[in-house]
Order: structure tokens, then C-alpha cells, then sequence
């Protein structure tokens, strides 16, 4: 399916609007060249014809919320400094990683929690109220589409705001687990001020050693945030329920995404495959940019906003 650019809207406002964001976040968000008005009046376009759109966003979409991201050139993770998440093979067979993960996680859990969604999220909730949305998948594990109150919703790398046991599968609210923490490590304390994009953040072993985790409240078995680690797979129910939904649309935008990571980027070769339309919206390059010829390299919160449904 391929739509016609022969009779554009009138011309998008896009505004730079960086002096509304605080230089706290601005600091996670890459930098970014002057905005291809063309590039913006396709997408508006694009948008206007699809009536069961797609979406796909990354971490690109929560930086402007104060977020960092791993991959983002200057101001990721990666670039920032050589820790690297932790994985899941690592977390299953270690109770020494999983104390010094829960930990560092404790440290940075009323930071990492506190953050709101930004204009971005709240301009993809208004596209999915007023019927331009039909799905939304998001990689990212910090529930700011569902605080923005996004409905038709997929978290494919699962949330950190819960909580699983391993063995019984009981699901429970993170917030109640930083409960259980304080309750056991009464007066362990430790200040830590740069938090990953899971709400890891970085401490010395040695401050870690006299931590407490508690265990499944249920079974007494391990603990694990309800997010897919490194080198883990995601659950394929998820996956088959999210090719469903895709089957069912009829154009795709990534939001704020590079799609490195092949579980978000399998539904962009699909989407090729079945030669559904597709557009981007990223700042830098993507795995997918051979996929369509469109592309908005600027921020999601300045550019979503301004289209017109």
C-alpha cells in the first residue's frame, strides 16, 4: 500500500521549542539539525491517510522526560560510561548480582518513578482517543505511555513498575516492593545520581554488601523486575499478539526508536513484507531508514504534537 505526496496538506508549524525543556533533560536528549519542513509535511500526510496507524516507540520518546537512553550518540548510556545493564543470565544464577542489581535499583527507584510523560506521550494518547491509532508497542520499560493514559497499549519489554517471581509468576507493584526494602534495611542508605534507562543506577559493590532482598512473598522465591533483560527473549505470546495487531493496521511510525534491537525491529521487516507505509521519526540514523523514504530526524515532542488529525 503506498500513498500519493501529490496533494500535501497545508505546511506543518513546527516550532524549536528546546528552551522549554529543562537543561536537567536536555542533557539526555541528542543533538539535532534544523527540521526538513518537506520531511514534516509527508508525515502529516502520512498521517492524515492511515486510519489504523501503527506505532512503535523507543527510548527516544522518554529522554525529553528527563530518561537517558544506551545508544544515543554523545548522551547515551553507552557514551556516558562503560557500565553496561545487566543481563539476564547473570541476574538468574547470582544472588550476589541480584543483590547489588536490587540495590542500585532501590537507590534509584523515587527518581526513575517520578518522571511524567512529556507532549510526545500525550500526543499519541489524543491520536489513539480520537480513532488514528489503532496500536501502540513500546520498548520502553518506563510506563510513561500508560501514565499518559494510553489504552491500546503493548509493553514489549515489559515494565518496571512490576514485579515477577520467578517460580509462582505472581505479579506485584514495584512501589510495593520499595516498601519491603525500607522495612529490611533500616537505616542502609546510599546516594548514587545517575540513573540508567531501567532505574538501575551505579554504587560500589562494597556499598551493597549489608543489603537485604526480600523474596516472593507468595513461594520465598526470586524476585525479578517484569522486564526482559539483556539476552533474554521476549515472551512469544507477546510477539504473536503484537503481529496480530500490526496485521490489522495499515501504516507504521517509529517514534523515537533506532530499532538496534531486533525485537522491536522484526516488526518493521514484517510491516515491509507485507508493504505497509512506513515513516520515522528519530533523531540519527535507524536500522530501518532503507525501509521508507520517510523520515523526520528531530524530536518526537516537538514534531508529534504539531500534526494535525
Amino acid at each position: 500500500m503506498l500513498f500519493s505526496w501529490r496533494s500535501l496538506p497545508p505546511r506543518v508549524a513546527v516550532k524549536r521549542c528546546a528552551s522549554t525543556i529543562q537543561a536537567s533533560v536536555q542533557r539526555f536528549v541528542p543533538a539535532s539539525g534544523s527540521i526538513d519542513s518537506n520531511a514534516v509535511e509527508q508525515l502529516q500526510a502520512f498521517v492524515s491517510q492511515a486510519s489504523r496507524l501503527f506505532v512503535i516507540s523507543g527510548a527516544g520518546l522518554s529522554t525529553e522526560s528527563g530518561i537517558p537512553d544506551y545508544r544515543s550518540e554523545g548522551v547515551g548510556l553507552y557514551a556516558r560510561t562503560d557500565r553496561r545493564p545487566m543481563q539476564h543470565s547473570e541476574f538468574v544464577r547470582s544472588a550476589k548480582s541480584r543483590q547489588r542489581y536490587w540495590a542500585r535499583n532501590y537507590v534509584g527507584w523515587p527518581q526513575f518513578s517520578s518522571h511524567q510523560p512529556n507532549p510526545a506521550h500525550f500526543a499519541l494518547r489524543d491520536w489513539e482517543e480520537k480513532g488514528k491509532l489503532h496500536w501502540l508497542v513500546t520498548q520502553n520499560v518506563d510506563a510513561l505511555h500508560s501514565k499518559a493514559g494510553q489504552q491500546r497499549l503493548t509493553e514489549l519489554h515489559g515494565s518496571t513498575h512490576r514485579v515477577v517471581c520467578l517460580d509462582c509468576g505472581q505479579l506485584t507493584p514495584r512501589a510495593e516492593l520499595q516498601k519491603r526494602f525500607a522495612a529490611l534495611n533500616p537505616g542502609w542508605e546510599a546516594i548514587a545520581d545517575a540513573v540508567a534507562p531501567d532505574g538501575d543506577v551505579f554504587l560500589e559493590d562494597e556499598q551493597v554488601l549489608n543489603f537485604t532482598v526480600p523474596a516472593c512473598d507468595a513461594c520465598g522465591s526470586v524476585l525479578k523486575p517484569e522486564v526482559t533483560f539483556f539476552g533474554d527473549v521476549v515472551n512469544r505470546t507477546t510477539v504473536n499478539f503484537v503481529h496480530n495487531k500490526l496485521a490489522e493496521s495499515d501504516a507504521v511510525l517509529v517514534a523515537g526508536s533506532s530499532l538496534q534491537v531486533f525485537s522491536g525491529y522484526r516488526f518493521l521487516l514484517a510491516a515491509s513484507e507485507r508493504k505497509l507505509p512506513i515513516a520515522i521519526v528519530n533523531i540519527g540514523p535507524t536500522r530501518a531508514d532503507h525501509l521508507t523514504d520517510i523520515r523526520v530526524s528531530a524530536r518526537c515532542g516537538e514534531v508529534l504534537p504539531a500534526i494535525q488529525l
